[in-house]
């Protein structure tokens, strides 16, 4: 029994960078020959990063820690929100790096503006579809036991990225691009791919899977014992075959053959002494594989490497967006300033209570909220369970997530650039401490304020609920009075209502209810003067517990 077959050609796994029968990846049409891309003039010279326009900032962002208040703005679950799914990028260190630059914010805002055009963005994916599967291929040749079967896979692995660079850089030369990081990323891919030592890669990657694909031999197989054999340009009789037992063919038969594994599959002993005998019959493909294998272990370019690492932070905010923009819930470009603390916003919203309800039909309540002139601090007061807490986080949430360089929830937003950012929210008495829970919270706000300058942020929720009224509005009076005098933002929910008019810097947020039903939240604020009685004698009145009612019962 003899068989005719192709050496070292690996299995179908995928369908991407190359033909599922090894040979060599060729570009698909438009990505062979790379047009010359129009570029502005003002467009950077040199790409450095499609997060930074400027290198310094790179520095120790992949060491950043999670920032101390990431928990209380639910910003964790957010940002692991966000990244699931793209662990192999290492995306949380970006997430966890605010910008301090305005410039920096804008580059950002641009690229994402470029991703907005579905082709550019389907252009990106499969690029990193290629990549990936580049890694993949890359990481199977460690697995293996087989020193042949390693460096055909590192040979696939080689293709892979060679077909992404060629088509990305094709792609690219007719796309329109208005960003300056997308823009100088384009120059440099051009000039990459058109380089001597790519194309030579190119040519060499061709050639070596080519030559591999190419080779024919015979398999005689007689009981345990194989023999391997030149091809000898022997004529393939199957279809002869075919032909004289087609009119034996009796309905339908069973089929005998042996599907192949599904992917990847380390070779067993047989099929490796099978190739080595291939090897002897056919040795110049081989010796060159393994040249091959040895002289380019330093293929990749480390800069598109990177920029397909930093890419997917635009690429996965964006697909995060569109699981939670519905006709109520909207996202936008924020106007950002480092010098203005008069900001605004309209419709914004706490993304992290989106995503928690966006597989169900619940409304996520959206509120404004401004500061002009002098303005500085919301105190936000109203009935316990009315969004206080939730409106907080809101703006924390929108002016982090401004400070990333991304879009934000509301329909429109025009945000300060902090430097630092706090939160101060109850926390459980902690025994290892030795402080009482009072204690502890007013060491916590000392050393918030101790450190804290005029362009930070502070977020104080529920402060000094542990103790009597009376504490808390002396407590919460000197707190408020520090950080007027430090001129900071700041959002201070609080159950006392007379916080609220401590001074011109401060504007009054309630939290309101129902006008027919004041037992009933509506989760909307409201700039205007704190009364928490009328709520207090709606409740009464409701059950029954108001001044008229007992006297009444009494009198019985």
């Amino acid at each position: 029994m003899s068989e005719s077959g192709r050496a070292a050609a690996p299995p179908a796994s995928h369908r991407g960078a190359s033909e599922a029968n090894g040979r060599a990846a060729t570009p698909r049409a438009g990505a062979t020959r790379l047009a010359a891309a129009k570029t502005p003039r003002d467009a950077p010279s040199v790409f450095r990063s499609i997060l930074f326009d400027q290198p310094e900032p790179t520095a120790g962002v992949d060491d950043a820690a999670t920032p101390a208040f990431f928990a209380d703005l639910q910003l964790d679950r957010v940002v692991g929100s966000i990244t699931k799914g793209r662990e192999e990028y290492d995306l949380v260190p970006l997430y966890r790096a605010p910008l301090h630059s305005v410039a920096t914010i804008n580059y950002r805002h641009e690229v994402f503006r470029d991703l907005e055009n579905k082709t550019v963005l389907d252009d990106i994916r499969s690029f990193a579809t290629k990549l990936r599967w580049m890694r993949r291929h890359r990481a199977l040749v460690g697995k293996l036991h087989f020193a042949r079967q390693q460096q055909r896979w590192y040979l696939r692995a080689v293709e892979d990225y060679c077909d992404a660079v060629k088509c990305l850089a094709g792609d690219l030369s007719k796309a329109r691009l208005r960003s300056h990081g997308m823009l100088a990323f384009r120059v440099y891919l051009l000039s990459y791919a058109t380089s001597p030592a790519f194309t030579t890669l190119v040519e060499q990657t061709t050639k070596v899977a080519n030559d591999l694909v190419g080779l024919q031999y015979n398999l005689h197989i007689k009981g345990n014992r194989i023999t391997v054999t030149s091809y000898n340009d022997q004529a393939d009789q199957g279809a002869e075959v075919d032909e004289t037992f087609a009119r034996f063919k009796q309905g339908a038969v069973k089929d005998y053959r042996v599907a192949s594994p599904a992917g990847p599959a380390d070779m067993n002993h047989v099929e490796a002494q099978v190739l080595d005998l291939v090897a002897r019959i056919h040795p110049e493909p081989f010796r060159a594989l393994q040249e091959y294998c040895a002289n380019t272990s330093a293929y990749t370019d480390p800069t598109i490497l990177t920029f397909d690492r930093e890419i997917q932070f635009y690429v996965a905010y964006r697909e995060y967006l569109e699981r939670l923009e519905r006709p109520a819930l909207r996202f936008c470009y924020p106007r950002v300033s480092d010098g203005s603390k008069a900001i605004r916003a309209r419709d914004a919203f706490d993304i992290a209570l989106a995503d928690k309800l966006s597989g169900d039909d619940e409304t996520v309540v959206c509120n404004d909220f401004q500061l002009d002139d002098r303005e500085r601090v919301f105190v936000v007061s109203g009935p316990n369970n009315g969004g206080k807490t939730t409106f907080a986080r809101t703006f924390g949430q929108l002016h982090y997530l401004a400070a990333l360089g991304c879009q934000v929830p509301g329909n429109e937003a025009q945000l300060f650039l902090f430097d630092q950012m706090f939160a101060h929210f109850e926390r459980e008495e902690d025994l290892a401490t030795l402080r009482g829970k009072l204690e502890d919270e007013l060491y916590r706000i000392h050393e918030i304020l101790e450190v804290a300058t005029p362009n930070s942020i502070i977020i104080m929720n529920e402060s000094f609920g542990s103790t009597t009224l009376q504490d808390a509005r002396l407590l919460g009076a000197k707190v408020l009075e520090r950080i007027t005098q430090l001129d900071l933002l700041c959002v201070y929910v609080t159950f006392v209502d007379e916080l609220a008019s401590l001074n011109e810097k401060i504007v009054s947020m309630t939290s309101m209810v129902d006008p027919g039903d004041p037992t009933m939240r509506t989760f909307k604020l409201e700039r205007r003067p704190a009364d928490g009685r009328a709520y207090a004698a709606a409740l009464a009145q409701k059950y029954r517990l108001d001044y008229d009612t007992l006297k009444a019962g009494v009198a019985r």
